[in-house]
């Protein structure tokens, strides 16, 4: 029904190449050879950890929202509020609660918070944010009219 990748924004694959250079510098020190091997070595591992923190991924799928690591039942969720910008930089702030699930990129800038409707559940909302907020809540309503069929 709905399937977004968080993926980082492409300026940040300059950064792997950085940290090769770096590292390529500080060991030319100790060797020509020393420098490539940390050259290539400091790009695979940015590349990694750069591919890792945006391989994020929000789904809602066979009556479940898979958020990250997190899967919950949609008839377990409420009401959905897209967040614009400036909301979404308040309820990451300030107006944030500790005991909320959230599924933070600061560099997305719109979000969708879902409130919990599970008693049992003491997370009061999930912050997630999503490029498409609204398509999100679609997805969700969605998803919880046909679990109610």
């Amino acid at each position: 029904m709905y399937d977004e990748r968080l993926t980082v924004p492409r300026s940040w694959w300059l950064l792997p190449v950085a940290i090769g250079l770096t590292l390529a510098l500080i060991l030319l020190r100790l060797s020509a050879v020393g420098a490539l091997v940390g050259l290539v070595v400091g790009i695979a591992a940015g590349a990694a950890a750069i591919s890792s923190y945006g391989s994020a991924r929000i789904r809602v799928v066979q009556g479940s929202l898979v958020a990250g690591q997190a899967r919950i039942p949609v008839d377990a969720l409420g009401a959905a509020h897209p967040l614009g910008p400036a909301e979404a930089v308040a309820w990451r702030g300030r107006d944030a609660d500790p005991r909320a699930f959230m599924l933070l990129r600061s560099y997305v800038p719109t979000a969708l918070r879902i409130e919990v409707s599970d008693p049992a559940d003491p997370t009061p909302y999930l912050y997630l944010s999503t490029r498409s907020p609204m398509k999100l809540a679609e997805a969700l309503d969605a998803a919880r009219r046909g679990a109610r069929t």
